[in-house]
């Protein structure tokens, strides 16, 4: 295994690389009733890393990664290919995640180092000082 790790960016950096690169691709990779129930990022694709009924890392992660980048035909010579920008509650396992396509070929890989709901504060809340959804940035739930 290598130790190459993805790019951390904040929340606003992530949104402001989806805005400079259109190609790029803002995966959410939370549990499924994370996504739908506590909201998620404007534009986020969701493919789960762990997900319900058995929490276990997702075995078709990085082949349905590379379905969603069309099997590298977002990949130019000239541009290389499209960021994947992975986000998940706190910026843990989208690390973890990020880590796999890495040591999976995929080059331009960043994870949002905040995630979408943040660290937990003196409380145990989240969104309370971090995150996508506490900087304000656009979001949904169903």
């Amino acid at each position: 295994m290598s130790n190459k790790e993805p790019i951390a960016l904040t929340p606003h950096q992530a949104l402001q690389l989806m805005e400079d690169d259109p190609r790029s691709v803002l995966v959410d990779i939370r549990s499924s009733m994370e996504f739908l129930f506590v909201g998620h990022p404007k534009g986020a694709v969701h493919v789960p890393w762990i997900d319900e009924p058995d929490w276990v890392v997702n075995p078709d992660f990085v082949t349905d990664i590379r379905k969603l980048l069309l099997g590298g035909a977002v990949c130019t010579i000239d541009d290389g290919c499209a960021p994947v920008i992975l986000i998940c509650r706190s910026g843990k396992r989208s690390l973890e995640a990020g880590k796999t396509l890495l040591n999976n070929d995929f080059t331009r890989v960043f994870h949002v180092d905040e995630g979408f709901e943040g660290d937990l504060d003196d409380q145990h809340h989240r969104s309370s000082f971090n995150g996508w959804r506490f900087r304000g940035l656009p979001w949904e739930q169903c």
